[in-house]
């Protein structure tokens, strides 16, 4: 086991320290200017990114709140079972989230796309969507970020083919990306900036 921990810990290490430190701030960036615009975060995944993107959503609303300010408005588009399962069955799952966008969708929302192969039929769908629309999106992406990498406005690559270290670093980097959007929203608060209103 202590073979196995080792070899793990040093791919794990390996694929935190190749991450490119403008990409996240370019990410940060991209998360606070959702905020300060009063727009929508709108995230989705499958599987384990399904989680992470279920997770991210709780920081974003919840753990990136400061007191007295407006909170970031996002929601998980893995989360709505109900609506999921009725749009596989009686739709495609490849159009699981684009059918919960035609509602929630707004131009100048951010989407946050997690994939690890960047390949997900639904995730590069829904890319394709916001696209259309208007929107920015923010992709995490691993392996060699497939289609999802290249139609997305930015993305964080983990450049790693395990899934394991793949996803675990994405939760690393939810919780990084969190951290410092809430920072960021107490010093400008702080300061005196205001929202602007939320798009029509």
């Amino acid at each position: 086991m202590r073979i196995v921990f080792a070899e793990y810990r040093q791919a794990l290490v390996a694929a935190i320290e190749a991450l490119s430190e403008e990409d996240i701030e370019r990410a940060g960036t991209m998360l606070y200017e959702a905020w300060a615009r009063g727009s929508q975060v709108l995230l989705a995944g499958n599987g384990g990114s399904a989680a992470t993107a279920n997770h991210f959503c709780c920081d974003l609303a919840r753990g990136a709140s400061v007191e007295g300010c407006p909170r970031v408005r996002a929601i998980s588009l893995a989360a709505n079972c109900p609506f999921i399962t009725a749009s596989a069955n009686d739709s495609a799952y490849e159009m699981i989230f684009v059918e919960q966008m035609r509602s929630l969708l707004r131009p100048e929302d951010l989407v946050i796309l997690i994939s690890a192969s960047g390949n997900s039929p639904n995730v590069v769908r829904a890319s394709e969507f916001s696209a259309q629309n208007g929107c920015q999106v923010l992709a995490l992406v691993g392996f060699f970020g497939g289609k999802l990498k290249r139609l997305a406005n930015h993305s964080i690559w983990v450049q790693s083919d395990d899934y394991g270290v793949v996803e675990d670093v994405h939760l690393a980097l939810t919780h990084m990306l969190s951290q410092q959007l809430r920072e960021r929203i107490e010093r400008s608060w702080m300061k005196g900036l205001s929202v602007l209103p939320a798009p029509i």
